[in-house]
């Protein structure tokens, strides 16, 4: 088979084999990293999707030979340290993904060298804690504590203090505790009549989520609204915790794999009662739909709740479909700004979000397509922070240009990124299910 042979099959991807030996084996790892990185040096597509890319090719056009022999294998890391698994060198740049016989999968390469490192012990206490979510989440939220911490994570002389002792960047805005969490104040309504459409099930479980649950208690809340408003009986999952995407761009796959172990069962009983599992952070999402069901391929659990697991917006949509949907709107939203995450792009799903806002009247949606920089804890790093701001400058411009009503993205934490980056603006910034509420006059 020739080089080019299979590269316009529809991408699949391996089984990650993180329990093996060989998956830790450094001189293996560094033998990977750098017939992989040859064929991105020959390639150089991907160089303006964020900044692990322009790192390695910095590296190779600075060494002794102008190619990747010049550089030091030690070095690799600095490419690594700049990966924060966005997924869109896989899904939408790289022509040499498997099945192709390159079989170029840079993420969870990248993925690999993180769980070296980790084991090996190269990581801050400040990146262990900043992927803690939900034991942080726990501690941040408890009456008094949560005003304290909200009080420090503004106040310049604290965010010093911050910066010094953990390397948090003084200059990043970060997301608040609430003083009610989700999960104590949300009264789901289970009482309506199942509706099952060919497309959709009749009732839904929602996976709350460390952010809704600790930081944005009302994107859950209007989750409910506009579930309850569409007659769909809805109940909460009955125990959880992180879904282990933050450990996974850790590298700690270990946690989570522990995390999998308190998620799995009662979410697992949901999805074979015919249940949608929902959950409104597209990472945990897809953390459930695509990262679980390739560490642990071979368990029934894992690949039912990944059946059976919807974004927000798909399940919507897909309810329109069925006919089963309320489109009794409102009230318009204007010009909306929205933002497509890179963690709902790699659900392959389409834009769910965009065609139900377009659905409201006198609603006009602009829809920026592109890494906004941010990921979870990686800008909020001193190390990463202005490179975060630098790869979501054209994010930034794009999200203005029309001077929005709304600025809006599925995920919480880069539409606050971006709300940072474009400044003063009259623009209110807002969560999509947040704007479906008010379109619906909720």
């Amino acid at each position: 088979m020739s080089a080019r042979e299979g590269s316009l099959e529809a991408p699949t991807r391996h089984r990650i084999d993180w329990r093996s030996p060989e998956y830790y084996d450094e001189s293996k790892l560094l033998a990977e990293l750098g017939r992989i990185f040859e064929i991105c040096h020959g390639c150089r597509r991907c160089v303006n999707l964020c900044t692990a890319f322009p790192r390695l090719f910095d590296l190779i056009d600075e060494g002794a030979t102008g190619e990747l022999d010049g550089v030091d294998r030690e070095r690799y890391r600095e490419v690594v340290d700049q990966c924060y698994l966005c997924d869109m060198c896989y899904m939408t740049k790289c022509p040499y993904v498997p099945p192709h016989p390159w079989n170029v999968d840079f993420p969870h390469l990248m993925l690999r060298a993180k769980a070296v490192k980790f084991r090996k012990g190269q990581v801050r206490l400040r990146d262990r804690l900043l992927s803690s979510t939900d034991a942080v989440g726990r501690l941040a939220t408890i009456p008094v504590v949560v005003q304290l911490v909200n009080a420090a994570n503004r106040a310049k002389v604290t965010r010093g203090v911050l910066d010094r002792a953990l390397g948090v960047h003084p200059e990043r805005v970060l997301p608040e505790y609430a003083a009610a969490k989700f999960r104590a104040t949300a009264r789901p309504n289970a009482a309506f009549p199942v509706r099952d459409g060919r497309n959709t099930p009749g009732k839904v479980a929602i996976f709350a989520s460390c952010y809704v649950n600790y930081n944005e208690p009302g994107i859950g809340h209007d989750l409910l609204k506009i579930l309850e408003h569409n007659e769909i009986p809805v109940v909460l999952v009955e125990k959880e915790t992180c879904c282990g995407m933050p450990k996974l761009e850790l590298g700690d796959l270990e946690a989570v794999a522990r995390d999998k172990q308190v998620n799995m069962p009662a979410l697992a009983i949901l999805a074979r009662e015919g249940y949608a599992l929902m959950s409104a952070v597209p990472s945990c999402t897809l953390m459930f739909r695509k990262e679980l069901p390739l560490m642990f391929p071979d368990e029934a659990d894992v690949k039912a709740v990944a059946e059976a697991m919807f974004d927000p917006f798909e399940y919507l949509v897909l309810r329109h479909r069925d006919g089963l949907l309320k489109t009794d709107f409102k009230q318009g939203l204007g010009k909306v700004s929205y933002h497509v995450p890179c963690h709902l792009r790699v659900q392959n799903i389409g834009q769910k979000t965009r065609d139900l806002l377009a659905m409201v009247p006198d609603t006009r949606v602009n829809t920026v397509e592109r890494c906004s920089g941010h990921d979870g804890t990686w800008g909020v790093k001193r190390e990463y922070y202005e490179n975060s701001m630098k790869i979501g400058r054209p994010v930034f411009r794009q999200m203005a240009a029309e001077d929005p009503d709304y600025i809006s993205s599925d995920c919480a934490i880069a539409a606050r990124h971006i709300a940072q980056g474009i400044g003063e603006s009259r623009a209110r910034k807002a969560h999509p299910l947040t704007l479906l509420r008010i379109a619906y006059g909720l």
